[in-house]
């Protein structure tokens, strides 16, 4: 009998995705975006709009800040699409190729932030579900767990993920749960009434808009890492808002009726109250590893757009054993703000992305300039300096807003001024 080999899944780096892997269709984004859609951070952030927005307001703002949101994730993943490269890979014409290492670096920081953030969120979950069953919580074995076995996940890469993991049993088993969830709260609990009572008035519409708005937007930066695999350009397009689109509506929607119903903010234990609770929290759990494995897996491919030679696994292996190092270390407390400090530079780097690609290169990168350090997107020394003034101009549209004018929300403004500010100073080639 010949040897058994373990062979690992082949790796693209930040080289465009070959056409005969190209294989990913609508439901393979659909279920990918509903799948990363789910989890206990977007049930916590529904609970945030509540009781500040009464029920109607609050689900005014879910309804439209994913609709905002999902359009600006979307096309971000129409253009890795098209282009079939990774997301800081399509940075590089508007920032330069060396310009496009500023963003790449802050995104670095901020995916593993976010891996450490979900690996917590996972490891206090299932430490409460260790505590009710056998006494004891577990806490630090729990974070080791996820995080090796999120690291494994990225090393299998986003067609094994997706074919194999996702379609075949996280999706089923999270909507399975989903319906359960939504089912015992109508069922339970006096929906009609939690739907005429007014809101507290604490929290500004707008800002609940940009609370909304800032889920879908915080995946832009690794969109294209997944929708590169894309068959068709329109299909990932679709798949991904509507796979996305249901998700984030429907776990922000209940997210705030449990709040209303059950009188708390604390969820996970509020969960584990109810019947079939703990079964319904572990099933959550068992999606939330996807969330996690995308951090991990855009955090590799994002370092290579700055060391392309180091080998993926490698750097996968270096930001699970960072995420695992931060889980057991690190209070969130302590870095949450930092990372939503961070998140907020990539909303006008999109704007500035969409200016660039849909009217000044006119829906076609150079694919070969990409890589070449003298040619095309060189400019003046790897830094477009046109792309980074825009930038940052809308980062200090975001940041005003935020200080002077919060209940204004920062997402919209800060992402019509760069692209404007963009076209503005690209007239010529916009023209021609």
């Amino acid at each position: 009998m010949p040897p058994i080999k373990i062979q690992r899944p082949p790796e693209w780096g930040i080289e465009p995705v070959p056409q005969t892997h190209r294989i990913m269709g609508f439901i393979d984004y659909f279920a990918l975006w509903s799948s990363l859609g789910v989890g206990l951070l977007v049930f916590l952030a529904g609970s945030l709009l509540v009781p500040g927005l009464g029920l109607k307001e609050a689900m005014l703002a879910i309804l439209l800040g994913t609709l905002i949101g999902n359009a600006l994730l979307a096309l971000a993943g129409y253009i890795g699409s098209k282009e079939a490269v990774p997301t800081m890979v399509l940075i590089r014409p508007v920032l330069g190729i060396r310009g496009s290492y500023i963003p790449t670096i802050l995104n670095i920081l901020q995916l593993i932030g976010w891996g450490a953030f979900e690996v917590i969120i996972m490891a206090e979950a299932a430490s409460q579900i260790t505590q009710r069953l056998f006494g004891f919580s577990a806490f630090v074995p729990w974070v080791a767990f996820f995080s090796i076995w999120c690291t494994l996940m990225a090393i299998g890469g986003p067609l094994m993920v997706v074919r194999d993991w996702i379609e075949k049993f996280a999706i089923w088993l999270v909507y399975g749960i989903t319906i359960y969830l939504t089912w015992y709260l109508f069922s339970h609990y006096d929906i009609r009434s939690l739907w005429q009572k007014p809101g507290t008035g604490e929290l500004p519409f707008l800002i609940g808009l940009d609370l909304v708005i800032a889920m879908p937007v915080s995946w832009m930066p690794l969109v294209a890492d997944y929708n590169r695999f894309a068959r068709r350009a329109g299909s990932a397009f679709w798949g991904t808002y509507w796979g996305y689109f249901v998700a984030n509506v429907w776990f922000y929607a209940l997210g705030a009726l449990f709040v209303l119903a059950l009188g708390t903010g604390d969820l996970i234990p509020a969960i584990l109250s109810l019947a079939g609770g703990m079964v319904a929290l572990l099933l959550i759990l068992v999606d939330e590893t996807d969330n996690a494995f995308a951090d991990i897996y855009s955090a590799a491919v994002s370092g290579q757009n700055i060391v392309p030679r180091v080998p993926q696994w490698v750097l996968v292996v270096a930001t699970g054993l960072i995420c695992f190092i931060l889980g057991v270390t690190v209070p969130i407390a302590q870095y949450e703000n930092f990372l939503l400090l961070i998140g907020s530079v990539f909303v006008p780097l999109f704007g500035v992305l969409a200016a660039q690609y849909f009217f000044v290169e006119k829906r076609k990168y150079a694919t070969d300039e990409l890589y070449r350090a003298g040619g095309k997107y060189w400019f003046a020394g790897g830094f477009n300096w046109k792309g980074i003034v825009a930038w940052a101009l809308g980062i200090a549209v975001y940041q005003a807003v935020v200080r002077l004018v919060p209940w204004l929300g920062a997402s919209i403004p800060s992402f019509i001024v760069a692209f404007l500010v963009h076209l503005a100073l690209n007239f010529k080639e916009v023209r021609k």
